[in-house]
């Protein structure tokens, strides 16, 4: 642990602006948090108000009058403030460090709706949350020592434009066939699997802008990018009224930048440095953290009320 520290310091003197880009990301993350709390409360009242039970996803009246609920409101704002904090991280940190740091959002947000609820987190949930943020903890310290920033061609962003065009249409097919069906983690799962690619979109812009590379190409990431937040966030929505909020984050926090940083070791080459040993010890923790999520979807307290 002690070498994993001093290398982790050695980065920062080589890669000063890394030392930007993760207390961005933490300031991110408590918005987010806070945000999913205050959506999560006005989802919760539309959906008695005018749910009918079938679980068939968010109708256009029920998104009209979320617009009128001050909480939900207040909680988009803040996620506004997420993603203000974490695009401004992705310019100063590699794609792979700077987003599974979002994972601090579970602890906050299980904190609150717990005290909210008045409900006791069980020793199992704990664990779950424990699990979930220890194994991205350990993910982060590795990346960020290895991890290295890398220009993005048009090939690599071709690639990922075509794996998000591939994954959209999955994702329709399902939802227009099971939809009835669905439960929270399908909805988690979509919405993880798509913000992955809208934060890797964001990272490609954000670079591409940067270097003078604003053409059609950046256009249409730029629309994909666009698409894929709307898609994703009406998944969220959907999964607040057919799951608790700490849920929902921890399905994001982990499926999120799991799905993120596949696609910045896959495709866009950030992990080209990162030694065998190391790369194990991440693919570890990675799996530590899903099993974490699955088993607090599995013993949430609020799934046995």
């Amino acid at each position: 642990m002690g070498t994993g520290i001093e290398e982790l310091t050695e980065e920062f003197f080589r890669s000063p602006t890394l030392g930007f880009g993760i207390p961005l990301a933490l300031v991110g993350a408590v918005f987010l948090s806070l945000g999913a709390q205050f959506q999560s409360r006005g989802v919760t009242k539309v959906e008695a108000r005018l749910g009918d039970g079938a679980r068939a996803g968010l109708s256009p009246r029920q998104l009209l009058h979320l617009l009128g609920r001050p909480s939900w409101v207040l909680g988009t704002v803040m996620l506004g403030l997420a993603i203000v904090f974490q695009l401004t991280s992705l310019g100063f940190a590699p794609l792979i460090v700077v987003q599974p740091i979002g994972v601090v959002a579970l602890v906050i947000t299980a904190i609150l709706n717990a005290r909210i609820s008045r409900i006791r987190l069980d020793r199992k949930a704990i664990t779950a949350i424990g699990m979930s943020v220890g194994g991205v903890a350990v993910f982060v310290v590795v990346a960020a020592t290895f991890a290295v920033e890398k220009r993005i061609n048009e090939q690599q962003l071709l690639t990922v434009l075509g794996i998000l065009a591939v994954v959209t249409a999955g994702f329709g097919v399902l939802f227009v066939r099971y939809r009835r069906r669905a439960g929270a983690m399908f909805y988690i799962a979509g919405a993880g699997i798509l913000y992955g690619f809208v934060a890797t979109l964001a990272k490609v812009v954000i670079s591409r802008i940067a270097s003078g590379d604003f053409e059609v190409l950046t256009v249409i990431a730029i629309v994909a990018l666009l698409a894929s937040a709307a898609l994703g966030g009406y998944f969220v929505q959907t999964a607040y009224s057919v799951g608790s909020p700490d849920l929902v984050i921890a399905g994001l926090t982990v499926v999120d930048p799991l799905v993120a940083v596949l696609i910045g070791v896959l495709v866009l080459g950030e992990a080209v440095f990162i030694p065998l040993p190391a790369a194990l010890l991440c693919g570890v923790a990675g799996v530590v953290a899903i099993i974490g999520v699955v088993r607090l979807a599995k013993h949430h307290p609020q799934t046995h009320r």
